[in-house]
């Protein structure tokens, strides 16, 4: 989970923090040291971490720090301020052409994500009702041109491609189709290389001056901390990029790149990928990651996720369901489905306040939710319908046509059986006729409930 490392330290920092009634001087410079090497070890910039800590420490010795009846947490209220400021303060958005079609130059270096990025912005404005083309400018990279074409047909965007011509030529052309055909975005994934070299850059010069593209996006790879800043100054210098794509923000990245590369450059992240997907592309929030970082969570983004991605005619049924009591196997199948696309189980739960600290203790495997519905999928109709009839040679059947023990499948008939108990609370109501209130994560399936996540 990115920024994981740094979070554990910053919380362990303020932990001390908190636990005084009131700051001296000397804490929070002390505090600030550590947060200094927190950031240092997440390969945040050394300039970017001195100057962040400084203007921490001197706003946090003022004398409405010092003397508020919570100091620690006007401390961390400081450093989430400055978290914000250091990644962009505000979402950067990209700017839209007053005359179709709006031209969005590509680039970066090869094995960045350039091209899949390109599906996966492609099909974000599709969503919002847009025309996207997507143009295939990388005429070096073998299959470059076919990946192209594979992620815009699982996008459903249409892919302009010239096979192995000029792509200074194949950009101009494309920009005509996008005005002939209501296309009213334009995107070009252009050539990338190991390295950057001089014939690279004259060439994506050669692009922008022909075609002249509103935006610049560089897609990074943000698992290379500080070579992410390296490259995104470099071609800054040359290109004057408008912004920054993240890729790999999901993986175990210690932050640096997200953390130092507006401070570096000057240009905003406009773009977080958060996972292999194309659906898997957010827009990048400064404060909502600080929160993240910090351990407060992002529910913004949670409940953005789940609007974008849930069916919300299912989630009504589903509502319906619970409210009845009818809950069954196959609605059991249908919630692993929804929860699946949401992203891992450990990504959700890390966008919950005050669940970082947590999550470090708990053992979460993804591939539970594929044995589940394995499971349930080796279940009869009538078996998922009314679990109740599960009988132990049913038991060994379901386990032996599943690749499954029948441990496992003991473990899941509990885990449904305290489901339906929870639902079941969930519709009393209390003396003053209310319905009794959502209680914690304890009672979040195949989460805080007793047996968790069944292992291998």
């Amino acid at each position: 989970m990115a920024f994981e490392g740094l979070s554990e330290k910053l919380s362990a920092a303020f932990r001390k923090l908190r636990s005084k009634g009131k700051l001296t001087e000397d804490d929070v410079k002390s505090a600030m040291k550590e947060v200094r090497m927190a950031l240092l070890e997440a390969d945040v910039n050394y300039k970017v971490a001195k100057s962040f800590t400084a203007k921490v420490t001197e706003r946090a010795v003022g004398a409405d720090v010092m003397e508020s009846l919570t100091p620690g947490q006007m401390v961390i209220k400081i450093v989430d301020e400055e978290l914000t400021a250091l990644m962009g303060s505000e979402e950067t958005k990209i700017r839209f052409a007053s005359k179709p079609p709006t031209i969005i130059m590509m680039c970066g270096l090869q094995g960045s994500g350039k091209t899949t990025h390109s599906a996966k912005l492609a099909k974000m404005y599709k969503k919002q009702g847009r025309r996207p083309l997507l143009a295939a400018c990388d005429v070096y990279r073998p299959a470059a041109i076919e990946q192209l074409k594979v992620v815009g047909a699982q996008a459903g965007v249409p892919v302009f491609e010239m096979g192995q011509g000029d792509p200074v030529e194949i950009a101009k052309k494309a920009v005509s189709m996008a005005k002939d055909y209501g296309n009213d975005i334009l995107i070009l994934d252009t050539a990338g290389r190991l390295h950057i070299d001089e014939k690279l850059m004259n060439e994506l010069k050669d692009i922008k001056a022909e075609v002249n593209p509103d935006e610049i996006l560089l897609v990074v790879d943000s698992m290379t901390g500080q070579d992410a800043v390296n490259v995104a100054k470099s071609f800054d210098e040359l290109l004057d990029i408008t912004g920054v794509i993240l890729t790999k923000l999901d993986g175990d990245t210690r932050g640096g790149a997200a953390l130092s590369v507006k401070a570096v450059t000057g240009k905003p992240i406009k773009f977080a990928g958060i996972g292999e997907k194309l659906d898997d592309l957010e827009v990048f929030h400064p404060d909502r990651m600080a929160s993240r970082i910090l351990g407060m969570g992002d529910v913004l983004t949670l409940i953005e996720d789940a609007e974008n991605r849930l069916d919300q005619k299912k989630a009504e049924e589903m509502a319906k369901k619970f409210q009845q009591n009818k809950f069954d196997m196959n609605d059991l199948y249908e919630q692993l489905g929804q929860i699946k696309r949401m992203g891992s189980v450990k990504n959700i739960l890390s966008k919950l306040p005050g669940i970082n600290d947590q999550l470090k203790d708990m053992d979460f495997d993804d591939r539970a939710l594929d044995r589940i519905a394995a499971m349930i999928s080796s279940m009869t109709k009538k078996e998922r319908e009314d679990p109740s009839i599960i009988n132990p040679s049913r038991k060994r059947r379901i386990a032996s046509g599943s690749g499954t023990k029948v441990e496992d499948v003991n473990r899941l008939m509990k885990q449904y059986e305290q489901m339906r108990k929870f639902m079941k609370s969930m519709n009393t109501r209390g003396k003053n006729g209310k319905r009794k209130r959502l209680p914690g994560l304890g009672g979040m399936p195949f989460g805080g409930m007793p047996g968790g996540f069944p292992k291998k």
